[in-house]
């Protein structure tokens, strides 16, 4: 899934895995949510452009990802 707040507009750079399964906050929401899986916490580095203006910044992104279900919950967590 992509993200609905913001369009990313180059690749993911620096991209690291900050939490796996038990160590993740949110792990009973994502299992409910969108299934079960082995989920990670992860954040990069990537281009941006806020939907709606022309604002276009260098972000620290953070998501939730697991094998056959992909990336959601994106948020920028830092303009850079």
């Amino acid at each position: 899934m992509q993200p609905t707040d913001f369009e990313i507009l180059s690749e993911l750079t620096e991209i690291e895995t900050i939490a796996v399964n038990r160590s993740i906050r949110e792990l009973k929401h994502l299992n409910r949510t969108y299934g079960k899986g082995r989920w990670r916490k992860c954040k990069a580095i990537a281009m941006i452009r806020y939907n709606g203006t022309d604002i276009t910044v260098m972000a620290e992104l953070h998501w939730y990802e697991a094998h056959g279900i992909g990336k959601v919950k994106w948020k920028v967590k830092q303009e850079i």
